[in-house]
């Protein structure tokens, strides 16, 4: 069983997958690992740029970068992700609301107390 995530942790991993090129540069890793200049290749911007944002999805724990030679190459870390989908899926043992059931069970509830005060 995965131990529990601090919040700040939390907050590193999904401030991380709030940037749309970050998040796509993991669908890229998804496929295999990438030498930093090829995950740079399709993007728009500097090789900084990149290396920056490598930066914080590293920082995040959602990947793991590995010096080979005068290569670094970057690999999916599916612990940072797993951490999040643990998280989200605490939600999911919510039934969902059905609002017209609420509302009568509110009329209920409230037409009860009225009864009671007359």
């Amino acid at each position: 069983m995965t131990p529990p995530t601090p919040p700040d942790r939390l907050d590193l991993i999904f401030a991380a997958l709030s940037d749309p090129t970050r998040r796509r540069v993991l669908s890229m890793l998804l496929e295999d690992d990438m030498a930093v200049s090829d995950v740079a290749d399709p993007f728009q911007v500097s090789l900084a740029a990149i290396s920056k944002h490598l930066a914080v999805l590293a920082a995040a724990g959602l990947i793991r970068q590995e010096r080979r030679g005068r290569i670094t190459w970057c690999k999916l870390d599916p612990d940072g992700m797993r951490q999040a989908s643990v998280w989200m899926q605490g939600f999911g043992q919510f039934d969902p609301v059905d609002l017209d059931d609420f509302e009568r069970f509110l009329n209920a509830q409230l037409g009860d107390d009225d009864d009671q005060d007359a």
